[in-house]
């Protein structure tokens, strides 16, 4: 039976053997999002355990990139003068002691939250859940999220043995104190989010097995409205439709800029691994709906007929072993 499944199920009934759990929180928007202060709001108000490590300022584009500040202070105002110049490079936000800021990339922060403010001022030293986002704009498609600092984040938990969500929406910055209304889009993606969190959580059959070792979740949110409580959460796949850049000639002589590569690659679209009757989650989010895509940290190896192939070349420097060593190890190589 497809993880989707267990999920829809769950969205609406919400009967697992899973209640409040331990919950981080980053994303590379900055820890003053509107989206993610929102989700957080909700997923406390449910009874999690919830706190936040996220960029003093916004580190978009980052991918899985661990740049840890060497400066003890921030050189700038951080995120919306919400913390002031001077001050240390990490820290609690004034209000909330749960809601921390770090200067570095999203994944740094992640980092930083697993071995540094969690075991040291909360309650819990390993949390059962990493989530990052909601970000501003869809990550869809294996090359955007090989840029993404959203989903590199969610990676750099998952590596480190621990489930992760990436959420992503379709909606624009906005600082959190200026979220006023449940018609707002930022309350709009971080309502939809928390019915897909809590989906997974409530149908997980424990707090420490919310998803299998290695596994993770990627998910796409359309542009919504008035109807977004009704929108449909579709299991997808990465590739199918994805995008992939190429570079265009700026106006400065030596400068480019990307767009889109049309028409579409197919490499970044082949189908090599899983399930390739999936729809891919570029198409089903531009169609109005959610895209749910699951991925794993084993990306490698993969067993197919062309991997075979490959392994007959390579047979000289394997010692003979297609896909090992042998005995003998691997021969050197000389020009």
């Amino acid at each position: 039976m497809r993880f989707i499944t267990a999920i829809l199920g769950a969205a609406l009934a919400l009967s697992g053997g899973c209640n409040g759990v331990n919950i981080l929180m980053g994303n590379d928007d900055g820890f003053g999002s509107g989206n993610l202060r929102q989700l957080y709001e909700m997923l406390t108000n449910a009874g999690h355990n919830v706190y936040i490590v996220a960029p003093a300022l916004p580190q978009s584009g980052q991918g899985g990139r661990v740049d840890f500040t060497t400066e003890a202070n921030l050189t700038g105002p951080a995120q919306y003068n919400l913390v002031p110049a001077g001050a240390p490079s990490v820290g609690p936000d004034p209000v909330d002691s749960h809601i921390w800021y770090y200067n570095g990339t999203p994944a740094a922060c992640i980092f930083v939250g697993l071995d540094y403010v969690l075991p040291n001022f909360a309650d819990f030293k390993v949390p059962d859940l990493v989530l990052t986002g909601p970000n501003y704009g869809t990550n869809l498609g294996p090359f955007v999220w090989t840029l993404s600092g959203t989903a590199g984040a969610a990676y750099a938990a998952t590596a480190r043995s621990i489930p992760a969500i990436a959420l992503s929406g379709s909606n624009k910055a906005v600082a959190y104190f200026d979220v006023n209304s449940t018609a707002d889009d930022a309350f709009r993606v971080a309502a939809v989010s928390f019915k897909i969190v809590e989906s997974i959580i409530k149908s997980a059959p424990s707090a420490n097995a919310i998803l299998p070792l290695g596994y993770g979740v990627n998910v796409n949110i359309p542009p919504l409205f008035d109807n977004y409580t009704t929108v449909p959460i579709i299991q997808t796949r990465m590739t199918g439709g994805a995008e992939v850049d190429e570079a265009i000639p700026g106006k400065t002589p030596g400068t480019f800029t990307w767009a889109n590569l049309s028409p579409r690659a197919l490499g970044v679209n082949r189908c090599l691994n899983g399930d390739c009757s999936l729809p891919g989650e570029t198409d089903v989010v531009a169609q109005g709906k959610i895209s749910l895509s699951l991925y794993t940290v084993d990306y490698t190896a993969p067993a197919t007929p062309e991997t075979k192939s490959v392994m007959r070349r390579f047979a000289f420097f394997t010692g003979g072993k297609q896909g090992h060593g042998g005995k003998r190890g691997l021969r050197s190589w000389r020009a």
